[in-house]
């Protein structure tokens, strides 16, 4: 592992895994935390939130595999690889059980881990998590995707990257779309393709295997996310859905107060229980 200093309370890392090098920042110490960002974002969606989640827990922002500065996976990507992935960065930490909180992308990441692997998730933060059903897949197969744009010599595609992006974003915070449009640019294709992927995925078959205690989060400005919300709590056993009053789609860096102290409580009760 190579490290270098993110802040005075955030330490950022190269870890080796079984399927890469993966990137990761981390503050604090005690129990594990993994945060989980969404397509095409990095570590950097929860840049703010982590020394927030340091005060209590070892925090844990990673670069899914393909994005940020974590390695490209062999393979074609998939739900279930990244969600490999993060497990394998919690086997080279040593760190056998950890809550997961993940936002859009992450989030359905965070889905795949608790269902397939449940002895090692001790608590799940679902954070605008889309509902991946049959209807959905059917009414996605074949559209174009929001970051989906054809690069051109001129520059022009940024602009339109921009628009397109912009209505999902608060209108007085114009740093939280440069650093989307970084982390969309770092991303490559898989900017576009990492929404496909969650497209693509088949929720509904592993959501009823979630049975850890599990909290939803739905963003009241997010609209992508807000209205399924219910359907994502009521088919996860005992799961707890929560509004948050204003957030959007970029919801842990538009409001990482707000965000780490819904987690951050959340999982202190579960740490407490066990």
């Amino acid at each position: 592992m190579s490290a270098t200093r993110a802040g005075s309370d955030v330490e950022r890392r190269f870890v080796t895994t079984r399927l890469g090098r993966i990137h990761v920042a981390m503050a604090g110490t005690g129990f594990p935390v993994l945060l989980l960002h969404q397509t095409p974002r990095s570590w950097d969606e929860y840049r703010d939130v982590l020394p927030l989640l340091g005060r209590d827990f070892r925090a844990i922002a990673m670069d899914t595999l393909g994005f940020g500065d974590s390695d490209s996976p062999a393979g074609d990507p998939s739900i279930e690889l990244w969600a490999q992935g993060a497990f394998a960065l919690l086997d080279a930490l040593e760190e056998p059980r950890a809550a997961i909180a993940g936002h859009h992308t992450g989030a359905v990441i965070a889905v795949e881990m608790a269902a397939s692997s449940p002895s090692r998730v001790s608590a799940l933060v679902l954070s605008a998590c889309p509902f991946v059903d049959a209807a959905r897949r059917a009414k996605h197969e074949g559209m174009r995707v929001i970051d989906d744009v054809e690069a051109r010599a001129d520059g022009s595609h940024l602009t339109e990257l921009w628009a397109r992006r912009q209505p999902f974003y608060p209108a007085d915070d114009i740093d939280l779309l440069q650093r989307f449009m970084i982390d969309a640019l770092r991303a490559g294709e898989m900017a576009a393709e990492g929404h496909r992927v969650v497209n693509r995925y088949r929720m509904e078959d592993r959501l009823g295997n979630i049975h850890c205690p599990t909290l939803v989060i739905a963003p009241t400005g997010d609209p992508h996310v807000h209205p399924v919300a219910p359907k994502v709590a009521g088919a996860i056993e005992g799961g707890i859905l929560r509004e948050l009053s204003g957030g959007m789609v970029p919801l842990p860096d538009q409001m990482p107060e707000a965000f780490a102290g819904l987690v951050r409580d959340f999982v202190a009760a579960q740490v407490a229980r066990s």
